[in-house]
């Protein structure tokens, strides 16, 4: 497998997850502004969205949306438990997993724009902090998002926990939510990413 990255997006996520799984896959870091790979050739061959993360499998075919294909990951690796095979516990996890891709995420919108104004980018600061202010409501005492078992969409929050400090975000408001930043960030499978990434030493 081939996983097409831009360092620090939420292709970290999917990142993450593949070292949780323990999967072989080839990372390749994509110049998202630019659609390009480090050959120079078109990303939007691969993916003509022009987003990340896009997962090439080993047969060729290409599964792009974070949720999808973090699902999927955790799939090909049953044995690291990352995700319920079935029943209501499994659609709790994928419940998470679109909230924190069609609320979460998509709320960051106008701050990744630079040409949003000033009143634009603090009005995405509100829309993102109402999010934190539900999610932190439901994460209550629960060392993760589902429970006590870290999941695809604790990967998924902890990169939009990590988007903060760039947008001028102060997560000391929602002390779960830095609890819980902390919590994820100290798993060895998160180092690893982060470190290919070039994001920590």
């Amino acid at each position: 497998m081939k996983l097409y990255y831009t360092p620090g997006a939420c292709s970290l996520a999917p990142h993450i997850v593949l070292h949780e799984a323990g999967l072989d896959f080839e990372p390749v870091k994509t110049d998202i502004r630019a659609k390009k790979l480090p050959d120079g050739s078109d990303y939007l061959a691969i993916n003509p969205k022009g987003a990340v993360p896009a997962l090439q499998l080993d047969d060729g075919d290409v599964l792009t949306e974070n949720a999808t294909v973090l699902q999927y990951i955790a799939d090909m690796a049953p044995e690291a438990g990352l995700i319920p095979a079935n029943g209501t516990a499994r659609y709790h996890v994928l419940e998470w997993l679109t909230y924190v891709s069609s609320e979460v995420h998509k709320s960051y919108g106008m701050l990744w724009n630079p040409a949003s104004s000033d009143e634009a980018k603090q009005t995405a600061r509100d829309l993102v902090g109402g999010k934190f202010d539900f999610v932190q409501s439901r994460l209550g005492d629960k060392s993760y998002l589902t429970g006590d078992s870290f999941t695809p969409a604790d990967a998924y929050m902890f990169v939009m926990l990590s988007w903060t400090k760039m947008h001028g975000i102060d997560l000391a408001r929602w002390p779960s939510l830095m609890a819980l930043q902390a919590r994820i960030a100290e798993r060895p499978a998160v180092q690893s990413a982060m470190r290919a990434e070039g994001l920590i030493q």
